[in-house]
């Protein structure tokens, strides 16, 4: 693939039923039995922090960023970071994190949080939470709750269980 053929941009409102197939194909149904993904149930989206990535028409990659909070303060979650499974290994998962990363941060944003691989999302700055500042509404690997603060001292005001912002803001 040349690096001309893949289009990365901002997330589109008429780009969810697309994003749902990807998904679909990417996780499988075994998708919505994880903790994160359950988070997400109901839950708002930061659209505006979303990222795509498509050759020709096939969207091919995505990322979404989600309202989330501890008590009063409140942050982003990354997730979920989507590859069709006959793009995997070309870059297009780092390409999309570090959009999303930047979009976050342009949009004044103070952390983001994640479920993920340490080895893999540790390239872009998240390191593990510490054991027992926050917990998520269901099981999950401590080893793979990570976050990338950035407003520096930020996850100092970051403890306790993490909901999700409801679509309707409450």
């Amino acid at each position: 693939m040349s690096p001309l053929s893949l289009v990365i941009r901002p997330e589109r409102l008429e780009d969810a039923a697309a994003i749902e197939r990807l998904q679909a194909r990417a996780f499988g149904p075994g998708r919505f039995a994880r903790t994160a993904y359950r988070l997400r149930e109901g839950a708002a989206e930061r659209i505006e922090l979303g990222v795509t990535a498509s050759v020709g028409s096939f969207l091919v990659g995505s990322v979404r960023m989600g309202p989330v909070r501890t008590g009063a303060t409140s942050f982003v979650m990354l997730g979920p970071l989507a590859v069709d499974p006959s793009f995997e290994g070309r870059g297009i998962g780092g390409t999309l994190t570090r959009a999303a990363i930047e979009a976050a941060r342009e949009a004044g944003e103070g952390l983001v949080l994640l479920v993920g691989d340490a080895p893999y999302y540790s390239r872009f700055g998240f390191t593990p939470v510490p054991q027992g500042q926050i917990a998520l509404p269901g099981p999950v690997d401590p080893t793979r709750l990570l976050w990338l603060e950035l407003a520096a001292g930020f996850r100092d005001r970051v403890a306790g269980l993490v909901e999700a912002v409801p679509a309707s803001g409450v």
